[in-house]
């Protein structure tokens, strides 16, 4: 392999990042949202990285076309990354496409760099009848979803609506944030204050039509959050109106003594410190809370965020909800909040590479995973308290039959209520959220 020394342009610069990142998601099915570096055009590697991911399907027909044998490493991340730009970025023109890609896929290789070229540049010569032939393709190929989770979805909900979810999938996800309710801001009163925010007053905020007052849509390509207002002082969380429900559901109360049992990266966390604050008027600490995670480098975000909103009282600890005990937890608890892993198949849109890893055997495993931690979560809820389980998945095994199932075997235990929120639906993250209460 031969390096060059010759000057590199920013454009080649950037797509060299995304080429490296998107490298390393096909050799490691790392996730991608930890692979991405801070770099000086972080928003547009994000954007190339992402959009390559989640059309990963469509562009393997696309390059099945002109190419016999597929190939590995940087050089198929170059290639894929290129087509990509040329097929679903209408704002990157043609010549930076392929130029800035191949410049960038030289920084690896000469040779694989000739290849790149021959390859987009045909892709570019045959865009239109490509582009018309991928359309008449089945829906999980013009539409880069697996087969397995296209045949469930359109038996759930019909070929019309399982369409409509996925090209809410393909859309780049937006960023939300939802105000805390202990600092008393809402979402007028904060767009208020964006705008008198330097740099800040041409930009697009809106209430979320799913939570008025207290969430915020950000325009595609807004600030980084630390430059935004109430940051610093923890006003807010990044977090979509569909994740409140199993907040709301908890009914929490202050004084109580509280588990979020698999925690990390902390949203809801916060949500539970914040209402606990505002419900006790400023005392601290306003009751116990404890964020638990099996993950101890997902705390550190954790440890991070409530240190920045003055929430030092929250105790943030490593643990496993599937093994731990009422003696090792100190007792049992008011409230436990269940957030459990899932297949994430409600946020495809913000997680794009999890639609890759689904399959009939891994949501199997999640759901026995998932029974194991409502298992033994209930042995720690104490007389008369209550559970909340949430999943991001609209999967109804991981959902209303994990609920179900049980309630026959718990014998006592009341299902006080439940809620979904469907993407084409609702406009929000799918979600769903059960609320359970331990006879008194």
């Amino acid at each position: 392999m031969t390096h060059t020394t010759e000057t590199v342009t920013p454009a080649a610069t950037s797509r060299r990042t995304a080429i490296r990142v998107l490298s390393r998601w096909l050799s490691s099915q790392d996730f991608p949202d930890r692979i991405i570096p801070d770099c000086p055009d972080r928003g547009f590697v994000m954007d190339l990285v992402y959009g390559t991911v989640r059309q990963r399907r469509a562009l393997d027909w696309l390059l099945a076309r002109h190419v016999e044998k597929m190939p590995t490493g940087e050089t198929l991340a170059a290639i894929l990354s290129g087509a990509y730009q040329l097929f679903y970025m209408p704002g990157v023109p043609d010549y930076a496409a392929v130029d800035a890609t191949v410049q960038a896929a030289k920084q690896a290789s000469k040779r694989s760099a000739g290849f790149v070229n021959a390859v987009l540049r045909n892709l570019l010569r045959n865009r239109e009848a490509l582009t018309a032939e991928l359309a008449r393709q089945p829906l999980a190929v013009r539409l880069s979803h697996p087969d397995a989770l296209v045949a469930r979805w359109v038996e759930q909900y019909g070929e019309a609506e399982t369409a409509a979810l996925c090209e809410w999938n393909n859309r780049p996800a937006e960023t939300i944030i939802a105000l805390l309710p202990h600092c008393g801001i809402g979402a007028a009163d904060w767009i208020a204050r964006l705008a008198a925010c330097p740099g800040c007053e041409t930009l697009a905020a809106v209430p979320h039509p799913a939570a008025p007052d207290t969430a915020v849509t950000l325009p595609h390509g807004a600030p980084r959050l630390e430059t935004l207002p109430g940051f610093a002082e923890g006003w807010f969380v990044v977090q979509d109106p569909a994740t409140r429900a199993a907040v709301d559901l908890l009914d929490v109360r202050p004084g109580q003594r509280i588990l979020d049992a698999c925690a990390a990266p902390g949203g809801k966390t916060l949500q539970i410190a914040s209402r606990l604050l505002a419900g006790a008027r400023g005392a601290t600490p306003p009751g116990e809370l404890i964020a638990l995670d099996a993950h101890k480098d997902r705390l550190v975000f954790l440890h991070e965020n409530l240190a920045r909103a003055g929430m030092g009282w929250v105790r943030a600890v490593p643990g496993d909800a599937s093994r731990l005990t009422p003696a090792e937890a100190g007792g049992r608890f008011d409230r436990i909040l269940l957030d459990v892993p899932c297949s994430n198949t409600g946020v495809l849109r913000r997680r794009p590479d999890a639609r890759w890893r689904f399959n009939a055997h891994r949501l199997q495993t999640l759901v026995h995973h998932q029974r194991a931690i409502l298992t033994n979560a209930l042995a720690l809820l104490a007389p008369g308290g209550i559970l909340v389980y949430s999943t991001c998945s609209l999967e109804p095994e991981e959902n209303a039959r994990q609920i179900e199932r049980l309630c026959l075997a718990s014998s006592g235990l009341r299902l006080l209520a439940t809620v979904a929120r469907h993407p084409v639906r609702h406009g929000t993250d799918g979600a769903f959220a059960a609320a359970l209460q331990m006879p008194g």
